[in-house]
């Protein structure tokens, strides 16, 4: 449901956005939104105009828009987390090593793994990539150290053919650490054992920041504006869910007060409720599936090798069946569709990109806009009113730990 069909529901939107497992600015995100909204803008015929707010204590940028005569102000503010991200990825080498060897334990010892393979293969593969790549760097950097040690040992001495092997063994891994914006073997090895590292349970200090995030969408719920949007991208996804279950436990809003809605893009969520120690997020899963008091719309495609597409969160889980629960509306932003071919051709093998195609513009837009939905004239339950949900979507409960029960 487009702006030209419907009356217009908001006229001012509060939006939070979730960053997955990132550990860059947000200022990154601003200019993305500003370049690609103008680019979205251009092609469907609408004006959208981006300006950034300082002060406060988020980061966050005004969008206005005019959409067939009807006019709307959004704030957008960036639920940073970027920060403990950093500090999570600035491990040695030997300790990288060390947790690839735990993550491998976690996966394969409890079962998860050969589950997640029969859901989606794509972004198991994604996990499973750094650890075959990590140990071919280290053998690539033995194989070059043993070389030139056995050069130096024939010409020289041995043992000096052994320290240099060391040390050269050493600076090639170093290399290899130093390329993986190219490689991204580090960054996909502790991306996912962020939280599988503790079997699914959260890790300490991202508790407190949750709460936090808690805190600020509830104050913009006590606001003037006609709707509170949350958008939950990648693992930003399964955050987004705890967050709102522990603020709705504390009490549903006021419904005179601004519109709930939730959006979740490129989700990844089995890959932790899959775990043994997850019982707190597939609690939450249940707990939101069955609210009453928010819209939730479930958005990937099976372009986007990512994600867990077309995968219900809740059901897959085993945290809700289709009987049970209201949310979430699991469609597709059909990639293969929404964009041309030739555009689709020249990102179908930009893996990271496409998973960020959900924040982009597309050259042939169906019913998902990115900027239309955090800065259009319908609230996301209007949009979606009469949208029915994917034929293709997964529902099988294949998580091999479905209990609840919070320790």
């Amino acid at each position: 449901m487009s702006g030209d069909q419907a009356s217009q529901t908001v006229h001012k939107r509060k939006v939070f956005y979730i960053p997955g497992y990132d550990p860059m600015l947000p200022r990154r995100y601003r200019e993305l939104y500003r370049s690609e909204g103008a680019l979205q803008a251009e092609i469907t015929g609408y004006s959208l105009d981006i300006k950034g707010v300082t002060g406060g204590d988020t980061y966050t940028w005004n969008a206005e828009t005019n959409i067939n005569g009807q006019q709307t102000r959004t704030e957008i503010a960036f639920l940073l987390w970027s920060d403990i991200v950093q500090v999570s990825m600035n491990r040695s080498i030997p300790a990288t090593f060390l947790l690839l060897l735990k993550l491998v334990w976690i996966y394969v010892g409890s079962g998860a793994l050969f589950r997640l393979m029969r859901l989606r293969k794509g972004p198991v593969i994604a996990a499973l990539y750094p650890i075959f790549m990590l140990p071919l760097q280290l053998l690539v950097s033995v194989i070059i150290g043993g070389l030139v040690a056995k050069v130096i040992a024939f010409f020289v001495s041995v043992w000096l053919g052994l320290a240099v092997a060391f040390v050269l063994i050493a600076l090639i891994m170093r290399w290899f650490r130093k390329i993986d914006d190219k490689l991204f073997a580090y960054y996909l090895l502790h991306d996912y054992a962020f939280s599988a590292q503790y079997s699914g349970a959260n890790p300490p200090q991202l508790e407190d920041r949750m709460q936090d995030f808690a805190n600020q969408i509830n104050a913009a719920l006590h606001t003037d504006v006609d709707e509170v949007l949350v958008i939950g991208h990648s693992s930003g996804a399964h955050l987004g869910v705890m967050v709102l279950a522990d603020l709705l436990r504390h009490g549903p809003p006021d419904p005179k007060g601004p519109k709930l809605a939730f959006l979740t893009l490129g989700h990844v969520v089995p890959m932790l409720s899959f775990l043994p120690k997850a019982n707190r997020l597939r609690a939450d899963l249940h707990f939101l599936s069955q609210r009453n008091d928010v819209t939730w719309i479930d958005v990937t495609a099976p372009g986007d090798g990512c994600t867990f597409a077309l995968c219900d969160p809740v059901a897959v889980s085993g945290a809700g069946t289709e009987d049970e629960k209201n949310w979430p509306l699991v469609i597709s932003a059909a990639f293969t569709q929404s964009l041309s071919k030739a555009r689709y051709d020249a990102l179908k093998w930009r893996f990271f990109r496409l998973h960020f195609q959900y924040l982009c513009a597309f050259d042939r837009p169906k019913d998902y806009d990115y900027f239309q939905i955090t800065a259009g004239p319908l609230s996301l339950a209007e949009r979606y009113r009469d949208r029915v949900a994917s034929p293709s979507r997964i529902t099988a409960a294949l998580s091999p730990y479905q209990s609840q029960e919070l320790p």
